[in-house]
């Protein structure tokens, strides 16, 4: 990540882009959880210190001011948020991807996989943004996402299954926070008059002022998967009187092993979800909408060859 960060500051075009101060806040933040989630995977930590540490990750953050200071709000407009609501709102944000990303950590390659996909997609948006668009405020988020996609795929080539190198609470965690990170960065730097301007004003339609409400919509849609693993989680385990925190088997891929997929079908499936999800809210923020279905049928039929090859090739084996 620091070696990707030191490259940026050589490419003429991100020497005046991303901002230092939110960059700093991002990488303390990161320094922090990693910390964390290396005493963890050594000693075992409790669920509480390790909520403790990212609670203390997100505080730094947003003290270095990395905060969601306004939301687009579809019918309303743009609401800027008090300093108190503006700190929750980024500590809970950062804290429901960390624990997402964390609770699929379950099966060699998942969760690299999703954060690979989650990054891209909000890497695509945001250069977007920068670029087609002219708002520097995404520049950030473009380093961070188009890093955070690359030691993923990096990372991979030890990791997918069968794994020869496990990326832990430490890696697991860091991944969640820089996502979450990315998305922030743009919400607290982006200027909200600017952006209704650039996006049509009052007369904007829902079309043209769809990537204004993207920063709230496309983290939530590359982020379903891990975010409705964590909330079924969470409420099967205080239904069973458990701690929210307590490790089962009942995540959405131990349920894809137990009705007989493998091991690599059943991250390829989840791989898949992500994508289609992902990239089909990013394509309809260009494409008309003929446009957006045909690629999310070609997305969704080429997973689906996917898929066909692999149980053809586990079925010989």
């Amino acid at each position: 990540m620091l070696a990707a960060l030191v490259l940026t500051e050589n490419l003429p075009r991100f020497q005046q882009g991303p901002d230092l101060q939110n960059l700093r806040a991002i990488l303390l933040g990161a320094l922090i959880v990693w910390l964390a989630g290396v005493v963890d995977d050594k000693l075992e930590l409790s669920a509480l210190t390790k909520i403790g540490a990212q609670l203390i990750a997100a505080g730094v953050m947003v003290y270095q001011g990395l905060a969601i200071l306004w939301l687009p709000i579809p019918g309303v407009g743009i609401v800027a948020l008090s300093p108190a609501i503006s700190a929750l709102l980024t500590v809970t944000a950062l804290l429901v991807a960390i624990n997402a990303v964390n609770f699929i950590d379950g099966l060699d390659g998942l969760a690299a996989g999703v954060v690979a996909i989650s990054g891209c997609a909000m890497f695509l948006y945001c250069y977007r943004l920068w670029f087609s668009y002219g708002i520097e405020s995404a520049a950030l988020a473009v380093v961070i996402s188009a890093a955070t996609t690359g030691i993923c795929l990096g990372f991979l080539c030890h990791n997918v299954h069968p794994a020869r190198t496990f990326m832990g609470d430490s890696g697991a965690m860091l991944l969640g926070l820089l996502l979450s990170g990315a998305c922030t960065s743009f919400l607290s730097q982006a200027d909200p008059d600017a952006l209704i301007q650039q996006f049509g004003g009052e007369k904007a339609t829902v079309k043209s002022a769809l990537p204004m409400y993207l920063p709230l919509i496309l983290p939530a849609a590359v982020m379903a998967l891990p975010l409705a693993d964590l909330v079924l989680a969470v409420l099967r385990r205080i239904w069973r009187g458990q701690s929210p925190f307590s490790a089962d088997q009942g995540h959405l891929h131990h349920r894809l092993l137990r009705i007989g997929h493998s091991h690599p079908r059943s991250v390829l499936i989840m791989w898949i979800l992500s994508a289609l999800l992902s990239f089909g809210f990013l394509a309809y923020s260009v494409l008309p909408v003929t446009g957006t279905a045909l690629s999310i049928l070609v997305l969704g039929g080429g997973g689906g060859l996917i898929l066909v090859r692999t149980k053809a090739k586990i079925s010989g084996q």
